[in-house]
């Protein structure tokens, strides 16, 4: 979001309506995609549970990402759940990826069904189908329905938490 459009944002919302907003709290996850045997990951935090029937969840892309092109209705992508701790792979994949960039360098990978990269040190994974999307702001929220999954490990998945609603 460029500065401009960060301060209409603080303008309309008020700065602090924007440190309230921030105070939502998130999990922190790493989406995986394959498309045309290239394959990438991104962090993610605006994931939710959106269905029980079928189960679906909602997953906030910044539309400027170049995974966002890949995410296409059918398109099949992974969700790692973060534990707790995990800190090296959220500084891996906040860093982002350019288009091509290899994004899975040193990292134990496993690829249930021949789908999506999965992180073996994952507290959990989801396999999911894209569904839908639908533009929210500078986001497309796309819609996407599970079809697999597994619980890796015991542990707590990691919370976040941001100063602010205006950024990251």
């Amino acid at each position: 979001m460029s500065e401009s459009a960060r301060k209409q944002a603080g303008e309309d919302a008020g700065a602090e309506a924007l440190q309230a907003l921030g105070r939502i709290p998130s999990g922190l996850f790493v989406l995986t995609v394959r498309h045309r045997g290239a394959e990438t990951g991104m962090l993610a935090s605006w994931v939710q549970q959106c269905s029980f029937d079928p189960p679906q969840l909602s997953i906030a892309v910044n539309r400027e990402r170049a995974v966002s092109a890949w995410l296409t209705e059918g398109a099949t992508l992974g969700l790692c759940v973060l534990a707790e701790g995990q800190k090296s792979l959220v500084a891996h994949f906040g860093k982002g990826f350019d288009a091509g960039e290899p994004a899975f360098t040193g990292l134990h990978l496993h690829r249930p069904d021949g789908a999506t990269p999965i992180l073996t040190d994952a507290l959990a994974y989801l396999v999911c189908r894209v569904t839908g999307r639908c533009p929210a702001g500078d986001h497309d929220l796309v819609i996407a329905r599970v079809v697999g999954g597994k619980v890796q490990s015991d542990g707590r998945p990691t919370v976040h938490i941001r100063r602010t609603g205006a950024h990251y």
